[in-house]
């Protein structure tokens, strides 16, 4: 099957799913509703916040403090994009018909990527436009210096954990088991090596600690990490494709 029909196939598939979108739909209204709230509680509590909180305040960061749920979401699009043929059997009918594995998955990955990508950039620009009006005097401005590159960030960010999320789910095939994964390494694990000061070095090359970087226009108070914004989100790329490329290993070698 040429790459064309492979894309307008994964596309099919896609949209066809009403999971796949609802699950997006989510990510946008969690990320944007969470910043708007976050913001404007910020906003009213500014004066009571330690000088040194205030010397390293950053408005843009702070918009994007829904990301963490909104992240939930990819992270769930990106397992049901692959597990969702496995878990119904389809995927016999589509190795069936795209015998060559390389382009099945170059096809499934480019149009989840690209879905994931716009939606992204969607949600990050509508996140920082509304959580900068609920900061009131103390927001901040898409031309000052760091902030468009930060906004742009974030949604390049939002695209790799969900790319990230289909690597995983091909190497697992379980939509289960990729979630049961996933989620605790994302909102527990990944929390506790960032923040605890014995695991804190190790914590930082983590992929989400390290994509979020590219969020920040300001270090926060006491920060030594050794990479700055676009080093982060370097090293996230490369954790999403090493997973990538092992999945692709994985399902070169494995019956349907």
């Amino acid at each position: 099957m040429a790459a064309v029909q492979v894309i307008r196939s994964e596309w099919t598939k896609i949209r066809s799913v009403a999971s796949t979108v609802w699950t997006l739909s989510l990510a946008v209204v969690v990320t944007v509703a969470l910043g708007m709230l976050i913001s404007a509680l910020t906003n009213s509590q500014y004066e009571n916040m330690p000088v040194r909180e205030r010397l390293s305040f950053d408005p843009t960061v702070t918009s994007f403090a829904g990301m963490t749920l909104g992240q939930l979401a990819m992270i769930v699009f990106g397992v049901l994009v692959v597990s969702n043929e496995y878990s119904t059997g389809m995927i016999r009918v589509s190795l069936a018909a795209v015998p060559r594995r390389g382009t099945f998955l170059c096809g499934k990955v480019a149009v989840a990527t690209a879905l994931a990508l716009a939606v992204g950039m969607v949600t990050a620009f509508a996140a920082f436009f509304l959580g900068q009006a609920m900061l009131g005097s103390h927001r901040t401005a898409l031309g000052d210096p760091g902030v468009l590159r930060a906004v742009i960030g974030g949604g390049l960010y939002m695209t790799l954990i969900a790319v990230f999320s289909m690597g995983v789910a091909v190497m697992l095939r379980s939509p289960m088991l990729s979630l049961g994964i996933l989620m605790p390494f994302f909102f527990l694990v990944s929390n506790i090596l960032g923040n605890v000061e014995a695991t804190k070095k190790v914590g930082r090359y983590l992929p989400d600690q390290a994509g979020r970087r590219i969020m920040q226009v300001l270090p926060r108070a006491g920060d030594d990490t050794p990479y700055g914004p676009w080093g982060g989100l370097g090293i996230m790329v490369l954790w999403v494709v090493a997973v990538l490329l092992v999945g692709y290993a994985l399902l070169r070698k494995r019956d349907a």
